[in-house]
């Protein structure tokens, strides 16, 4: 009795000996908003909707009234961030004050929510998480409709008797052309583009769209804009490195797509970038010598013909591609 009681005691203190020297298993780092490095904190992050009140292009700052409490936030735009307008990318000047949005917010050394790192409209979310308005009830008298917020099978359902209004300013949309409120029926799956009246409880739209073809339409229209727009001020992004003549880039997941299309070789031109990404001085030459994506980022090595004293680790660029 007594040595079978021994060796279980001995296997015991041999298994808590072992657990004891086990590798305690590395720590996962806390993700923290670095200038100059493109990171995003999802360990520590608000996501509140809110009514845009405010937005300074040069500064790249602004304020919004968060719907859950009222209170009036503001912000920092990172220069990385993500501005979705339209369901798909934007920039500052796309938005509306007024407008509803998602707003991604981080703290600072002193825990103040102020970094941004993406303003998502109400477009690009209820595209992007594939979710409608189903229309409950409709007052064609107040131009009030009565909605469940869902997914296309209900399967999953975000809130219910939530009330949009409209005015003389909404426009209605169907098959990508102009419609009326009348054409909206009870049981309709809706998208919108809307601005808030205070918590959420209300909202008022600018835009009604009655199938999906109508906002894919407005989303293909701001492509169009975001793409000339890349074209004509460049790609956004940060200098990694810059030295002996070479300059390493990391490209904005806004510029993805035509980061992804840069090879060996290729002829671009290149220049340093303020605050505001406005380039500081007229672009140089330079040749792609290796381009690669890490996830949406572009990491990219360009070799100059001139020199690199304007470019500063962790300094803004922009780098024009094609003629």
């Amino acid at each position: 009795m007594f040595r079978f009681a021994f060796v279980g005691l001995l296997c015991f203190s041999l298994n808590a000996l072992a657990q004891s020297a086990a590798p305690v298993p590395a720590k996962k780092p806390v993700l923290k908003i670095t200038p100059g490095q493109v990171i995003v904190p999802t360990d520590a992050m608000r996501r509140p909707w809110g009514e845009l009140i405010s937005l300074d292009a040069a500064t790249r700052t602004g304020s919004f009234r968060n719907e859950g409490d009222d209170t009036v936030m503001r912000f920092t735009i990172m220069p990385y961030a993500e501005l979705l307008h339209h369901a798909t990318f934007g920039d500052i000047q796309d938005f509306r004050v007024g407008e509803r949005a998602i707003f991604r917010l981080h703290t600072n050394d002193l825990g103040e929510w102020v970094w941004l790192t993406y303003i998502q409209d109400e477009m690009n979310m209820l595209n992007g998480h594939k979710e409608y308005y189903f229309v409950e009830k409709l007052d064609a008298a107040t131009g009030r409709i009565q909605f469940t917020q869902a997914n296309a099978d209900k399967s999953f359902i975000r809130s219910t008797n939530v009330v949009m209004e409209t005015d003389a300013k909404t426009r209605f949309w169907k098959a990508g052309e102009l419609a009326k409120f009348a054409d909206i029926k009870v049981g309709d799956a809706l998208r919108a583009k809307t601005r808030g009246t205070g918590q959420g409880k209300t909202r008022v739209a600018w835009e009604v769209f009655l199938d999906d073809a109508s906002l894919l339409k407005f989303q293909s229209e701001q492509k169009a804009v975001h793409a000339k727009r890349m074209a004509e001020q460049g790609l956004p992004g940060y200098v990694d490195a810059s030295e002996a003549g070479q300059l390493k880039l990391t490209l904005f997941q806004e510029a993805s797509e035509w980061a992804r299309g840069l090879k060996k070789g290729q002829q671009v031109r290149v220049a340093p970038a303020a605050g505001d990404r406005r380039p500081v001085v007229e672009p140089g030459n330079a040749t792609v010598t290796e381009a690669k994506m890490a996830g949406n980022l572009g990491k990219v090595t360009l070799t100059l013909e001139g020199p690199t004293a304007g470019f500063k680790p962790a300094g803004l660029v922009r780098v024009w591609v094609g003629k």
